[in-house]
């Protein structure tokens, strides 16, 4: 299976995400479309609209030239996306994701500032300085960093714009382009599917599910604690195989050349650690309302630009180059931040063709006829396929947990076992699929091809689904 990914030639990420769009689009034609009745919850401190169980029907699709051409709406029927509508999904995806493209742009350029302060590269260069003598452990610290970060805080596309600082680390550690991006987004990815507190799975899908906030959080800790376990152990292995021939890299003829500021020897300065403390505690701050104040990612990055005007206060740095260092950290985002529009292109055609509702009727259908071990196990690959067309946490808990939440109790699973399966279906599956933005956006920063991604990951995806199994099954076995 390998040996096939290898094979196959994967296009541009634009381009790749496109055909995705394109391919949607037919399917509307095909799958019979349906609607689910919808209506506003209060959802933690956001409103959000939930589908309303048992209100499902199908809608008789309406079929015309005007309708392929440039779309027709006709009131109790469905009709397939367009020419016109298809053309338009993308840039109307990146509407719907506006918020987070415009955070990803922010973030950009806040560490933009910060890396021209030359604060980054200092502590960079004391971390090696500190640990360079023991790569493996540096980088299980590394990870077990982000990985709390994304299972507490549901960290993900702040990580983005460090993809180019762990790619130096990296290099300077004796690695390759993959354990670059390993090392942040696997943990990162580890974290928010392993779940503890994660306010955008985890918290969303308990109060949909009306059961205690954060309740049943010990099984959902060991199970973070046994999943980063084994991502630990997976990326270290691979690690130390290149490392001993580097020719067994996915990417064996990748030189890893960075530019020449990346290795830039900058000196360790008072200034610098002041802005470190001032960041770490802004950072805190920012985390802290997260969770209490119900922030979200307009606030969270009105934080971040705190932290980048602090830095420029402390460090004194003329307005003008001050300008300059954030307008080259947005520049350094473009692709990252429109690849999650392209990828929010698919979900808006879906919509658009009235197939996603029907999608989720027929798997809670079907899962109707297995017993509650297989019916436990079927929730989890349905919310792992169902991942592809929305991998979006919040948004997928939005439209399945309604379903799922009751139809647990039909099949004798407690509503928490429903939950662990949703967040494990979410999550993993973003590590693999061409549709997350956040993988798209990461592998272009890196200049990883995805399909070479691809070979270096899906044995450890595969891993982590038969953990999730596992666990499920034990979730059934104590009535978790």
């Amino acid at each position: 299976m390998i040996k096939t990914i290898k094979q196959v030639k994967i296009p541009h990420v634009f381009t790749l995400l496109t055909i995705v769009v394109f391919i949607c689009s037919l399917l509307t034609y095909v799958i019979t479309s349906g609607i689910y009745e919808r209506e506003s919850k209060q959802v933690g401190s956001l409103t959000r609209t939930v589908v309303v169980p048992g209100t499902y029907k199908e809608l008789p699709k309406k079929f015309s030239v005007e309708g392929i051409i440039i779309g027709e709406n006709v009131d109790g029927e469905a009709s397939p996306e367009s020419l016109f509508g298809f053309l338009s999904a993308i840039p109307r995806g990146m509407e719907e994701a506006a918020d987070i493209i415009f955070f990803i742009f922010i973030i950009g350029g806040v560490f933009g500032i910060l890396q021209k302060t030359g604060t980054i590269m200092a502590f960079i260069q004391k971390l090696l300085d500190a640990f360079g003598h023991n790569a493996n452990l540096l980088v299980v610290i590394l990870m077990i960093a982000v990985a709390v970060g994304g299972s507490t805080l549901g960290m993900g596309e702040e990580f983005i714009p460090l993809i180019p600082l762990f790619l130096i680390v990296s290099k300077k550690l004796g690695y390759d382009r993959v354990v670059g991006v390993g090392i942040v987004f696997l943990a990162a990815e580890c974290g928010f599917s392993a779940a503890t507190t994660n306010p955008f799975t985890v918290q969303v899908a308990q109060n949909i599910a009306e059961i205690p906030l954060n309740s049943g959080i010990v099984f959902r800790i060991i199970f973070f604690i046994v999943a980063l376990t084994v991502t630990i152990i997976f990326l270290l292995r691979y690690g130390a195989r290149i490392k001993k021939d580097p020719s067994k890299s996915i990417m064996p003829d990748d030189d890893f050349e960075l530019s020449e500021n990346s290795f830039e020897k900058v000196a360790f300065k008072k200034e610098h650690l002041i802005i470190l403390f001032v960041g770490a505690g802004l950072f805190g701050f920012i985390i802290f309302a997260v969770q209490e104040f119900g922030w979200g990612i307009n606030e969270m990055a009105g934080g971040f630009l705190l932290i980048g005007f602090c830095a420029i206060a402390i460090m004194r740095m003329p307005v003008n180059e001050a300008t300059k260092a954030f307008i080259k950290g947005l520049e350094d985002m473009v692709v990252a931040a429109l690849v999650v529009g392209f990828a929010r292109g698919v979900q808006v055609v879906l919509q658009d063709g009235q197939i996603l509702d029907t999608i989720i009727h027929s798997a809670a259908n079907q899962l109707q006829n297995f017993h509650q071990f297989f019916a436990a196990g079927g929730m989890l690959i349905f919310q792992t396929t169902l991942n592809f067309f929305i991998p979006s946490g919040s948004g997928q808990a939005a439209v399945t947990m309604p379903i799922m939440a009751p139809l647990s109790d039909l099949l004798g699973i407690t509503r928490q076992t429903a939950v662990f399966a949703f967040t494990c279906g979410d999550g993993f599956s973003n590590t693999i699929i061409p549709t997350s933005g956040i993988l798209m956006a990461i592998l272009s920063i890196a200049k990883i091809p995805f399909t070479s991604w691809l070979r270096f990951v899906l044995p450890l995806f595969i891993i982590l689904f038969i953990l999730s199994f596992l666990f499920l099954t034990i979730a059934v076995l104590i009535n978790y």
